[in-house]
């Protein structure tokens, strides 16, 4: 089993605004499906709670989607609307509160992206161009109105949260969904206002979202962007490729009222610009942090061997040291981690790891996914 340094740059506390936690590790958001008809049951409450027991400093829910025609891609992804679907999220919220855990919704719209069991939602999806990727056609493209309607349906979702008890939202900005598509100029073609030839032009979308969910929240109530240069449509793709391009990526983001970037990479010790500050350089989140001074989220295979697209495949993970992850942390690169796979598969991850009880440190098996363990 790995040997771990001194993880107490981990386990210090963390404030933000009204935010305050006990350590720095967050539960990465992980999509589950386990919701029929889009409401989150006792199941899911339960299986959130078990990870506040175990001291996760701030769980991140699973994706779950604003009210719009088509906005989730698999059948049993909650809903963040309707009676039934928030009363079962004030269910979670409060199970994970009583267990003494923080705890956002992390609000979404699947966008034209497609679903893995071959499902598929009634309306017809929506997305900047009516395009899935470069040459993938798919749904229709969103017109002013539906766009409107869009970046309210993301604000109202989010004040619902604060009404319920959440202690943050996070906005689901990557992974080349909706608000990623607009980002991304393989997906977005628009000529109006919401495209653009560069990147700054294209995230007129997601900076008008971030505003009107700043509004809805007031002043001071902390608010998560999760992005990556990535896209499940293409691994490769960089949106910034250069420090400049970040800058003027996240800087309007920031304004508009981004408190916390969420800085999502497949491996959290790869340099996003090594041929600037080298093959040891910064991730992502450490230059998302040192263009913007914004708070950031780091993330990508936390804890385990391989990385998590692999496990879509089948393919198993074994616990490895954390001594890169320490390095980066004592460093101050970025403020806090998130952990996906690690902890989807062994609740009791975070208290083995701040007792180094590191023997009985779980291996990942991709079977855990098809479960609420």
């Amino acid at each position: 089993m790995p040997t771990t340094p001194s993880t107490d740059s981990l386990f210090r506390p963390f404030q933000l605004k009204s935010l305050t936690l006990k350590n720095r590790i967050v539960m990465a958001p992980m999509t589950r499906a386990f919701s029929p008809e889009g409401i989150p049951g006792q199941n899911v409450a339960d299986y959130y709670r078990r990870r506040a027991e175990s001291d996760v400093g701030l769980i991140l829910s699973e994706g779950t989607v604003i009210d719009r025609p088509a906005s989730r891609n698999e059948a049993g992804i909650p809903f963040f609307h309707g009676e039934q679907s928030l009363a079962g999220w004030k269910n979670v919220v409060d199970s994970v509160h009583a267990a003494g855990g923080k705890m956002g919704p992390q609000i979404w719209h699947t966008g034209a992206t497609r679903g893995m069991s071959g499902w598929a939602p009634e309306a017809p999806v929506e997305s900047p161009s009516g395009l899935n990727g470069p040459g993938d056609p798919n749904g229709v493209a969103m017109s002013d109105e539906d766009i409107a309607d869009t970046i309210a349906a993301f604000a109202s979702a989010s004040a619902d949260a604060k009404r319920l008890g959440f202690d943050v939202v996070e906005l689901h900005g990557a992974h080349g969904y909706l608000i990623d598509q607009f980002f991304w100029a393989g997906s977005n073609e628009r000529s109006d206002r919401y495209g653009g030839a560069t990147l700054k032009e294209r995230a007129r979308f997601a900076a008008e979202i971030v505003a009107a969910t700043r509004e809805a929240l007031g002043p001071d109530y902390p608010l998560i962007l999760r992005l990556s240069q990535w896209k499940q449509q293409d691994y490769k793709v960089k949106l910034a490729t250069t420090p400049d391009e970040m800058a003027d990526w996240l800087l309007p983001l920031k304004e508009a009222g981004v408190d916390i970037f969420h800085c999502s990479q497949r491996r959290f010790w790869e340099p996003e610009f090594p041929e600037v500050d080298g093959e040891e350089g910064l991730n992502f989140a450490g230059w998302a942090k040192k263009l913007t001074g914004a708070t950031t989220i780091s993330v990508g295979s936390v804890g385990l061997s391989g990385e998590f697209l692999a496990a879509f495949g089948g393919q198993k993970s074994s616990p490895v040291g954390l001594e890169g992850l320490v390095k980066r942390m004592e460093a101050e690169e970025f403020d806090l981690i998130a952990v996906g796979r690690a902890i989807l598969g062994d609740p009791q991850w975070v208290s083995k790891i701040k007792t180094g009880d590191t023997e009985d440190l779980q291996p990942f098996d991709p079977a855990s996914m098809a479960e609420l363990v």
